[in-house]
């Protein structure tokens, strides 16, 4: 291929099964237009077993597109009538069964198809590349090669890119350019070795655990209480992630490794387990059959008893001491704990790092080019934290070496095959680290290699950085202990919170107005942007309180429906920081609750003012939003001049539920946009869209629902890379100064619903009350909501201009917090996580 400019214009996808589909509801989340091939149907319509697959995505969770009209998108095909329609196609994804003879009859009908410019890659998790490639044209071989995405594409950043012996160099680069920027994707390069690196690694990692587990005598819940987050793996540890993933495909990909790794030093261990092919064998496959290692019998789960055969309460219990080391020592002294504490808890742990650091010393030269593809493989593929060999530098080097030898000579060890090397030689430098800031280590070249150097990478200002490797965030123009503002040598200023979940507190919003001062003084634009996920969650939540996190690079899917609102729910009730202290001593005298109050309500009042100040600042400002912006960070969004977010953007105003109302101006900004977008002089029928997204406490699960549901506009971007979103938001901002920027005049004439809107609403409160789908207390909140959005008792089309709203949101906030119901609210919810419904 030469190097031109590469353009996707559109892309088919072989197969919609469930990889398939899935790819294909990924690709039209990025606005690609998309073919979805399929075998005809035997009968009737041709298209009809593309179509099932389509209506399948609707109901899959986590939801594979962005919002459900996507799924329309979709383009239905089959082999039998439309493969000519593969020659407008710039890629084409074959993602049929992990067939061999299969997959090679498949490439004999569609070859001849094929554009002249037509890349054609084959999505499979293990087949070899090359084998693939005989199958197909020699002509076109240089167009050839494999991709591995990972299930569900939509939410798992890592996809595997293996090239056969004669692929295209340019083809490839232009393919991981498609892949890293259109599809945010993190793209490795991987040798056409079986299983690749992620499951090579990954796999034998389960596997090392389910050996170790069996020898020291601990249970599946037991297992996975240890191997989950408590070590800094996802929640789902090992045997709920072989129950998700489907115990079927687990084995099938132990089996592969059996069949393909004959010349492997472990290969005795790639067995399927006797209890594991028993459950395969009775249909008992994971999730997908409701019954697996684990099943939910009733409110309760239970785990499989190997001794007994049956099903019991899952407890999965952690030996309290240790759970204290692995959460409060360094990693240095984490791993030594686990050595030399004899409980057998600890030896499983030390036995399963030790025992996957040997086998990745040992396979990295066969499998990667450098240490940096698997330990990035690994975190973007099994969502860790951090890599085997970013654990093993980060506890000590030479010392964990040596203490592998020792295991080896002792015969502890799944394998006597001794360390390379060059494990020993990185023990002597003055370093003693595989990632440095120079690169990271690759043991055919006996160097360090440097990150790719494609142009696309260019645009990742701060990539996702390795234990070793610098993050140096920009030359600091002024910080204190809440928020940081600097810049990386132009004249774009970056704010960013330092509180924890980057909540919004009376220091934050005096960093905020701070920075926008020095920024209308000195700078072109501001773009507030944090250093990781998230946005924020909004207001200042009780400082001791620890939250559950979304994934911190989004490389494993958000949570399922149920974990969604039970996640959320600890954030539903924000309010800020005063008000929860205010809440906490409902004990108080009244003349002390009355200054509390008061307290609040200037509070309230400065944030109005800083939102204010985002909208009617002199220089632009951006809000480069990732992962949650809640409450008072949605509030911020909303007020800037633009918003930059990633696709796996979760957003929303979610007061409601706590008995309160956004009262940072985004009752206001609801009322404003509902005027601006009116038809005929009348806001009610948009406002009455606007008015149940807030009362609902409605949450944007990604940035196209956002922009559904109103807290992004149309001018707004969405980027999918979400380490390419400063870069956007920087070049956003830019664009915005150079063309001369001016913030909008202020609105003194926006029309009102008035006290027509508020009736019309009061009449749906008191039919879902009497239905008893509502409390009085959620009535009274939705009375006041509706008030403040409709503005207040005044006749339909009144002119009022913001600070009305400003004034109402205020007022109803602070009738609201000194009801005995909402401070009930807020109080339970900071003393249990969970709502209350009273």
């Amino acid at each position: 291929m030469d190097n031109a400019q590469f353009i996707v214009r559109k892309v088919a996808v072989l197969g919609a099964g469930v990889m398939g589909a899935q790819i294909a509801a990924h690709l039209v989340n990025a606005n690609i237009e998309t073919l979805l091939f399929e075998l005809p149907a035997e009968a009737g319509d041709t298209n009809a077993n593309v179509a099932k697959a389509i209506e399948k995505l609707k109901k899959l969770e986590p939801a594979p597109m962005s919002v459900k009209d996507k799924a329309a998108f979709i383009q239905p095909a089959n082999y039998d009538q439309h493969l000519e329609k593969l020659r407008e196609c710039d890629v084409v994804i074959e993602a049929i069964a992990e067939r061999m003879d299969w997959k090679q009859a498949l490439y004999e009908k569609v070859a001849p198809h094929l554009g002249e410019q037509t890349i054609f890659a084959s999505n499979t998790s293990g087949l070899s590349i090359n084998t693939l490639a005989q199958a197909f044209p020699e002509a076109l071989r240089h167009r050839f090669c494999g991709v591995h995405f990972f299930n569900p594409p939509r939410y798992m950043h890592l996809v595997e890119l293996i090239p056969c012996k004669q692929s295209d160099a340019i083809m490839l680069d232009h393919l991981e350019t498609f892949l890293v920027t259109y599809l945010g994707k993190g793209v490795i390069r991987a040798k056409d070795t079986p299983n690749f690196i992620a499951n090579r690694i990954g796999v034998f990692s389960l596997l090392a655990t389910m050996h170790h587990g069996r020898s020291f005598g601990l249970g599946f819940d037991e297992v996975d209480a240890l191997t989950g987050t408590l070590i800094g793996r996802p929640k789902s540890a090992t045997f709920r992630t072989a129950d998700i993933v489907g115990l079927d495909t687990l084995a099938h990909v132990i089996n592969t490794m059996r069949d393909t790794l004959s010349d492997d030093d472990w290969h005795p261990y790639f067995q399927v387990p006797d209890w594991l092919q028993g459950l395969i064998d009775d249909g008992a496959l994971g999730q997908k059959t409701k019954r697996g290692v684990y099943q939910k019998t009733g409110k309760e789960i239970q785990v499989l008893d190997l001794v007994t055969s049956t099903y019991c309460a899952s407890k999965g219990e952690v030996n309290e001491d240790l759970k204290h080391q692995l959460k409060y020592s360094s990693p240095r002294d984490k791993i030594a704990a686990l050595r030399n504490n004899q409980h057998p808890q600890a030896q499983f742990l030390w036995s399963i790092h030790r025992d996957l650091f040997h086998y990745c010393a040992v396979q990295l030269e066969a499998v990667a080019d450098n240490a940096r593809d698997v330990d990035l493989a690994i975190r973007w593929g099994f969502g860790w934290k951090q890599g085997p060999f970013e654990i093993w530098q980060n506890a000590d080097w030479k010392r964990i070496a040596s203490w592998i030898n020792e295991d080896i000579a002792s015969d502890k060890c799944m394998s006597d095959t001794p360390l390379p090397s060059w494990v020993m030689e990185i023990g002597e430098r003055e370093a003693a680290a595989v990632h440095t800031p120079h690169g990271s280590y690759a043991p055919a070249a006996k160097k360090f290699h440097q990150r790719s150097a494609l142009p696309v990478y260019q645009r990742q200002l701060y990539p996702d950085h390795l234990v070793g490797e610098k993050a140096s965030y920009g030359e600091t123009i002024f910080e204190t202990d809440a928020v940081r503002m600097w810049h990386t040598g132009d004249k774009i200023a970056i704010l960013s919170f330092k509180t924890k979940m980057h909540t919004i507190g009376k220091d934050v919003l005096n960093g905020v107005q701070e920075a926008l001062q020095e920024a209308e003084k000195n700078w072109q634009a501001m773009v507030i942007w944090q250093t990781e996920p998230p946005f924020s969650a909004g207001a200042n939540l009780k400082q001791a309180t620890e939250r559950p996190k979304l994934s911190q690079t989004a490389t494993s899917p958000p949570p399922s429906p149920s974990a969604f609102e039970k996640f959320f729910k600890q954030f539903k009730k924000s309010a800020q920081a005063t008000v929860l202290k205010a809440a906490r001593e409902l004990d108080m005298a009244d003349a002390l609750m009355a200054k509390k109050l008061a307290e609040v309500e200037k509070m309230i009042y400065q944030f109005q003012q800083t939102s204010q100040a985002l909208r009617y600042s002199m220089i632009p400002t951006v809000a480069a939003v990732d992962n949650l912006a809640l409450g008072g960070g949605c509030e911020f969004v909303m007020h800037c001049d633009r918003a930059v977010a990633t696709m796996e953007t979760y957003i929303g105003l979610v007061e409601a539920g706590v008995g309160l109302l956004p009262a940072g101006g985004g009752c206001k900004e609801f009322a404003l946009r509902a005027a601006q977008n009116a038809l005929e002089g009348d806001p009610f029928p948009q406002l009455k869209k606007y008015y149940q997204t807030v009362a609902m406490a409605e949450l944007a699960k990604s940035a196209d629902q956002a922009r559904a549901l109103g807290f992004l506009r149309p001018a707004d971007t969405v980027v999918m890379n979400r380490f390419e979103l400063l870069h956007i938001a920087k070049l956003q901002a830019l664009a915005l100064a150079e063309g001369g920027y001016r913030p909008p005049l202020r609105s003194h004439a926006i029309p009102v619903a008035g006290n027509t809107g508020i009736a019309t609403i009061q009449s749906q409160l008191v039919n879902m009350r009497e239905g008893a789908f509502i409390s009085e207390h959620d009535n009274l909140i939705g009375e006041k909501i509706a008030y403040v959005m409709c503005g207040g008792d005044l006749t339909p089309g009144s002119l009022v201009d913001e600070e009305w709203f400003l004034e109402l949101e205020r007022a109803a906030f602070m009738a609201l917090l000194a009801t005995e119901k909402t401070q009930a609210r807020i109080e339970h919810t900071l003393k249990t996580g969970k709502p209350l419904r009273n």
